[in-house]
């Protein structure tokens, strides 16, 4: 009997939840499940991880936040062989030899004191490395299960869930039961294509070759501050290059390149650099950046996430993050339905949620792919005397538009699900979206502001797993918060709603949580966001049914027409 073979055998006839797709975002959603008790199956037809294949580097802040929820951000951190001290700078330049023309700081969230606007700061770290640390956490958990060789060949309806068909590299196959089924199968999904799905969007004029190299003189050569990336605007050759780890291994993007051309690799990275430095290539990779979104994510218990759902420009490190988020979003919404406390609207509101975000993630991306290295490439940038420094000026001036690629907080912190049924709107200001600055919110459905208590503890560590009514104790008189927000607790017994009530603040500054939420209390969901701002204990009850979708306007789950209910309204009477 083959290995793959007994690899079936180890399937069980039924399981919660089947993930199809052993990425970062299949991965993810199998660890938030088990961080929340529920047990799932990822199938993955990889049975080892190509480390020659680094793919997404940047883990953002929002993405070590959720990581850190889980207890693997220090994990991750030790792991990746590039640590945040080494550089944080993104630099553009002539050649890594030749003159810096520009220097975006602090990129992608990478800081090396105390970050403020989240817990966790950005970390740089190859994909595979990433991957790595998944599973092993996924091989740690009592609740999370990968099994690899094996991959999703097809499923039906059956009863209230889905039958699901897994084959092996020799073709046996076996079926799961299942009672949820999730896309993260990448971009030619078998999930999507069950559904009927197809991703829409185009794709970019020109393609990218991908170098994974190792040189043992290119540190030493390098005649430029260290940085995370060197963008070199090469008038023969356009593209970027940084460091995979502190020991020899390098990576590069050629920009802009005819893929059916022969082109030599060790040519290529001589030329960014500006010098005949040492080139072992370990492998090369052409791609074309792909703007693709997905009509919906999913019915009837099948969801995508990640790329399976959406396929977004690399440039600003977005994708691999847009998957965690879609991953976060999904997790404990599934948790609460197979836990029996969701409403009929809480599932139907991932796709209203998600799908957005991407949505506006892809267009920024895709306007930064308009503003690649070979777009302000000119032979002068490199020259001595005035005209060198008038042709320097004149591209520091046109790099202007790339500050939304590397400090990109908005895009990164500031989305929200403001227009969605599961927060109660209060009339108050929602930021405007901006890629590139992000104004702290409490409005519902804003990402709650984060505030340091102490020197170590965050406002974030207070949360719990389920819903959190965050109080700030100068409005409870010295009145407990439980006592005060009774009304929420009783709320929250009669559906069996996960809710926790603390007093909250000041913050370590002295600062009162009143002025950072401009209101009393908010009410957070379980993945961070705020449902609900106010003062009103009734209110706040009726809010908790709202955001564990419950509200009257989910009676109708097609129907996006229903109002939200006001501060003081009485939607909570529905949880009776």
């Amino acid at each position: 009997m083959s290995l793959f073979h007994s690899r079936l055998e180890e399937l069980p006839d039924t399981v919660p939840v089947l993930i199809s797709g052993g990425g970062p975002s299949g991965l993810f959603l199998a660890l938030d499940l088990a961080h929340r008790g529920i047990p799932s199956l990822v199938i993955e037809p990889r049975t080892s991880i190509d480390l020659d294949r680094p793919r997404a580097k940047t883990t953002n802040a929002r993405t070590m936040t959720h990581l850190r929820r889980l207890g693997l951000a220090d994990m991750l951190r030790k792991a990746a062989p590039l640590p945040v001290d080494f550089a944080q700078d993104v630099i553009f330049c002539s050649s890594l030899t030749g003159r810096e023309i520009r220097r975006f700081p602090h990129a992608f969230q990478l800081d090396t004191g105390r970050y403020e606007p989240q817990p966790e700061c950005g970390q740089q770290v190859p994909q595979p490395i990433l991957e790595t640390v998944l599973r092993e956490a996924v091989a740690a958990s009592a609740h999370a299960t990968l099994l690899t060789g094996l991959r999703v060949q097809g499923y039906e309806p059956v009863g209230t869930g889905q039958r699901v068909t897994v084959t092996d590299a020799s073709g046996y196959r076996s079926a799961v039961d299942c009672t949820y089924l999730v896309g993260a199968d990448g971009g030619s999904s078998t999930i999507r294509r069950g559904l009927g799905l197809r991703l829409e969007g185009g794709s970019a004029a020109l393609s990218n070759i991908s170098i994974l190299f190792r040189s043992g003189d290119l540190a030493e050569t390098i005649t430029l501050d260290p940085a995370v990336q060197y963008w070199v605007l090469g008038s023969d050759t356009a593209g970027m290059v940084g460091r995979m780890d502190l020991d020899s291994t390098w990576w590069a993007i050629i920009q802009g390149v005819d893929a059916s051309q022969d082109l030599d690799p060790v040519s290529l990275v001589r030329s960014l650099v500006g010098a005949d430095v040492e080139v072992d290539v370990v492998a090369t990779d052409p791609w074309t950046a792909r703007m693709l979104l997905a009509p919906s994510y999913g019915r009837d218990g099948v969801f995508l996430v990640g790329d399976a759902a959406h396929q977004n420009p690399p440039w600003g490190g977005h994708g691999f993050n847009t998957c965690i988020g879609d991953a976060a979003n999904l997790a404990w919404k599934i948790a609460a339905a197979l836990d029996g406390w969701a409403g009929p609207g809480l599932l139907a509101s991932y796709e209203l949620e998600r799908r957005p975000v991407a949505a506006r993630t892809i267009s920024d991306a895709a306007a930064n792919g308009k503003a690649l290295a070979y777009h302000f490439a000119a032979p002068a940038l490199a020259n001595d005397g005035e005209e060198g420094a008038a042709a320097r000026a004149e591209a520091h001036e046109a790099l202007a538009v790339k500050q939304s690629e590397f400090d990109s907080l908005g895009l990164v912190l500031g989305y929200n699900y403001s227009r969605s049924r599961l927060v109660v709107p209060d009339g108050g200001p929602v930021p405007a979206e901006d890629p590139i600055r992000y104004v702290p919110s409490a409005s519902p459905g804003a990402l709650l502001p984060h505030a340091w208590l102490d020197e170590s503890s965050s406002i974030y560590d207070v949360l719990g797993d389920g819903f959190a009514l965050l109080v700030d104790p100068a409005s409870l008189a010295g009145v407990d918060a439980g006592h005060a927000y009774a009304a929420v607790l009783a709320a929250a017994s009669a559906k069996g709603l996960p809710v926790s009530v603390a007093a909250v603040g000041p913050d370590g500054r002295g600062v009162p949580m009143s002025e950072l939420w401009a209101a009393d209390a908010v009410l957070v969901r379980p993945d961070q966001h705020v449902a609900w701002r106010g003062s009103s204990p009734e209110a706040a009850a009726a809010a908790l049914a709202v955001a564990a979708g419950w509200s009257p306007g989910f009676a109708d789950p097609a129907d996006e027409t229903s109002e939200h209910p006001k501060e003081g309204s009485h939607a909570g009477a529905i949880i009776s």
